[in-house]
């Protein structure tokens, strides 16, 4: 125990200081406990309130997909240049060093392929094995007018809850089918939805009208998908309509692991939602890196800094 001998009255109480209650930085979560805000400062950059968060979780209902073969030697050198990273329990304990620092977005539900129902998904991984991972935040898919939509809404908010229990905040993802069309209309009612079951954060796609009114309606910060791999400069296009109509960040997969020069898009990307740059310029960074590496015969190794 502390020694009690000169044991001296303190002096320093600052009277007349009113006790700093600063509001948290990103929507919704005000009210939060301290580790779930924590846990939410490192995906989200507290100085932007952005993120760009790696998704390689393709493999739990695709399999080896085209850029994940070997995430051992293709996604492992991405990871400095991420916020987050989006992966699966079997990929991470696997493949990523345990000596990453990037916070980790773990997959949390699956049960299918793309042989069968995409929407017939359980809760994959017990919340406890979240905490031994050291996860950041827990996924799971939602199929709003899926053939699974009610069983989906369920594995959300069983997540939700066992999150709450151990201060590990749930995205939601929404998933569409191909039957549904991704408009506002649609996106503002699934995102919606995953917000009013409890999910902290929601990913969801970009649509050409009225994005705006579907982050708006939205009180929970909304992540981006990539989707399906575009021409870079389509894609740098598509990540900055969306932060500029209210997205407080991307998880992109295909369109950066999928590039040609992968190292060169992820710092692109960046450029676009932490800087505020402008896609042409955000391309003009990537065909630079591009070139850069291609002349050196390596990866541009500059990392960013998160301060």
């Amino acid at each position: 125990m502390p020694d009690v001998d000169d044991v001296q009255d303190g002096k320093d109480y600052h009277l007349g200081v009113p006790m700093q209650a600063n509001a948290f930085f990103l929507k919704g979560s005000n009210s939060l406990d301290w580790g779930m805000k924590n846990r939410l400062a490192r995906i989200f950059n507290p100085a932007t309130g952005k993120t760009v968060m790696l998704a390689v979780d393709h493999g739990y209902f695709q399999g080896p997909t085209t850029g994940l073969e070997r995430i051992d030697i293709s996604i492992v050198p991405l990871v400095p240049y991420a916020d987050a990273l989006m992966i699966t329990r079997g990929a991470l304990r696997t493949s990523i060093p345990a000596e990453m620092s990037k916070p980790v977005v773990l997959r949390s539900s699956g049960g299918q392929s793309i042989l069968k129902e995409l929407s017939n998904e359980l809760v994959a991984v017990d919340v406890a094995d979240a905490v031994r991972l050291n996860a950041s935040a827990m996924a799971v898919q939602v199929y709003i007018g899926g053939e699974h939509e009610h069983q989906s809404i369920g594995n959300l908010v069983k997540v939700v809850d066992a999150g709450n229990q151990h201060g590990i905040p749930t995205l939601a993802v929404t998933g569409v089918g191909k039957e549904l069309a991704r408009d506002a209309k649609y996106l503002g009612l699934a995102t919606r939805i995953c917000a009013e079951m409890g999910a902290h954060v929601v990913k969801t796609y970009f649509c050409e009208k009225h994005f705006a009114r579907v982050a708006a309606s939205c009180p929970v910060p909304l992540v981006i998908a990539g989707g399906k791999k575009l021409p870079e400069l389509d894609a740098l296009k598509m990540a900055y309509e969306a932060i500029d109509q209210g997205a407080s960040g991307v998880d992109m997969g295909r369109n950066i692991f999928q590039c040609e020069a992968p190292i060169a898009m992820i710092q692109a990307v960046r450029a676009v939602v932490h800087d505020q740059e402008k896609p042409a310029k955000a391309y003009e960074l990537y065909l630079s890196l591009k070139k850069d590496a291609a002349r050196t015969g390596s990866p541009v190794t500059a990392v960013p800094n998160r301060s």
